[in-house]
């Protein structure tokens, strides 16, 4: 084969880098082909680095805009009544949900609602499980105690510690991640995303994921509950049709994972509700637009009434109201 000189086949490298690649034609066969290697992989990494983070954003807005396009149907005509697609997977030791939906909110005021960390509280307060939330100083992490239906002090709830990264925030595209190690129960990997993207009429798409992974303690957990408390609990995936023609819904894990991505869901959409009012009147607003969209399925969704769920969610804000302020009072100079 011809042999053709490194100006030829590295045209863009840089001089020192061709310094290198003459140099190497004195070092024997075997010894130039594992440096050849490293040195292609050292360009190859810094080349990636240079490739400018907004034509990922683009591509990835793109991706979702042309799901969006592609379920247009569906989300026109579904049985949730509003414009909501959602899936969900299960795997060997991992489970997952999805809600793509549209938001008739202009992307701009979408993204300003849903890109900082304490934005993030006021709306996973309002899930029934979450008993506490708060971002760390820095907004670097949300700490989110899990616990029951009910009042629950937060020793006896689950601490999460979920590292907060505001990924992209363009006009074009929003991307939140929310990552957390380890749960109770043998769960761990836990994963919340949301994605945001402009369509048109001044509407927004928005995808929703939650996802976590588990062990054998936690397959032993869940099968448990599944059992027990969850034995009558279905998630929203139809898998058939009973002999009166009644949808038979999903059950099992899937069936957990599709509710509590939806009640997620549904309070990123609270969140939005709210948006056109005062601040000190957004939280309020939120609970009862929460509790009335989570009614709108009640085989899936509904544990309890209007007025145990205000009592208990105001009791649980006015405690996460007054741990803040006496955190920041006992921070240094506050």
């Amino acid at each position: 084969m011809e042999q053709t000189s490194p100006t030829k086949v590295y045209p863009c490298i840089t001089d020192d880098q061709r310094k290198r690649a003459t140099a190497m034609a004195t070092i024997p066969g075997r010894a130039r082909r594992w440096l050849a290697v490293a040195i292609l992989a050292a360009s190859t990494h810094a080349l990636a680095a240079t490739v400018p983070a907004v034509e990922g954003n683009a591509q990835r807005s793109a991706t979702l805009v042309a799901r969006y396009h592609a379920l247009k149907g569906e989300l026109a005509d579904n049985p949730f009544h509003r414009p909501l697609h959602m899936a969900s997977n299960e795997g060997a030791d991992s489970v997952s949900g999805e809600v793509l939906a549209l938001v008739n909110y202009p992307m701009a005021d979408a993204a300003a609602a849903l890109r900082e960390p304490a934005q993030w509280c006021e709306l996973m307060i309002l899930h029934l499980n979450t008993k506490y939330c708060r971002p760390s100083p820095d907004g670097a992490t949300l700490r989110v105690n899990i616990g029951k239906k009910y009042d629950q002090p937060l020793d006896q709830a689950y601490r999460f510690d979920f590292a907060f990264h505001l990924a992209a925030n363009t006009p074009d595209y929003l991307l939140v991640n929310l990552a957390a190690g380890a749960g109770p129960f043998g769960t761990s990997d836990y994963r919340i995303q949301l994605e945001a993207a402009p369509v048109e009429s001044g509407k927004t798409v928005i995808r929703f994921s939650y996802a976590y992974s588990f062990g054998t303690v936690g397959r032993w957990a869940m099968q448990a509950y599944l059992a027990t408390a969850g034995r009558s609990k279905v998630g929203f995936t139809v898998t058939g049709r009973d002999d009166t023609g009644a949808p038979i819904y999903i059950g099992g894990t899937r069936g957990v994972v599709e509710r509590n991505t939806m009640r997620y869901y549904l309070a990123v959409e609270a969140r939005l509700g709210a948006l056109a009012l005062a601040p000190a009147a957004r939280m309020e607003q939120s609970l009862h637009d929460w509790f009335a969209s989570i009614e709108r399925y009640p085989r899936q969704l509904h544990e309890m009434e209007r007025g145990e769920y205000l009592t208990m969610k105001r009791l649980e804000i006015a405690r996460q109201l007054d741990m803040r302020v006496a955190s920041a009072a006992n921070r240094p100079g506050g």
